[in-house]
Order: C-alpha cells, then structure tokens, then sequence
C-alpha cells in the first residue's frame, strides 16, 4: 500500500515521546510509593502517594513541554512557518 507524497510520518522517537513521559512519571510514582510503604506500612498511603506523585510529575512534564518553542521543522510540520508574501497578520503598529 502506497502513502501520498504529502502525508507526514513521525519518527519512531516522536512516536514514542509520550511513553517516555508517562514511563517517567511512573517510576516516580514507585519510588515515592516505595519510600511511602517502608517508612509507614500503610498501603493505603503508598498508594495515595504515588497516585498523587504520578499526576503530578505527568503534569509537570506536559508544561514543561509545552512551554518549549518548536525549532523549524516543527513549525514546516505544523504549517506556521509557510508565508511566502508575507502577509500575514503583524504585531501591533506603533
């Protein structure tokens, strides 16, 4: 099966971007989780610590990516960068 020439195809490592992250958050999770079972041998408060520490890193890690500007062929990709005129809207005229 043939693709159209125009079709964007991620790379394997833009493909696997958000496992990273949730893989990140994970262990995370487990650590604080861990920490939280051997100092309380409470279950219930390792799980509620690494719930909570896996929202909050996952959270974390999207703004922060988010926050990131993307480089140029990021803005090719997403079409931002293609205006040959130059007629685009501007900044406020002062």
């Amino acid at each position: 099966m043939s693709k159209p020439s125009g079709e964007f195809e991620p790379s394997r490592s833009d493909r696997l971007r958000p496992a990273e992250y949730v893989g990140g958050a994970a262990i995370a999770a487990i650590f604080v989780g861990v920490i939280a079972l051997v100092t309380t041998h409470e279950w219930m408060i390792a799980l509620i610590g690494a719930g909570g520490a896996f929202i909050v890193v996952l959270m974390v890690l999207a703004l922060l990516q988010m926050a990131i500007k993307p480089d140029a062929s990021e803005q090719a990709e997403l079409g931002e960068g293609d205006d040959p005129a130059g007629d685009g809207p501007k900044g406020p005229a002062h």
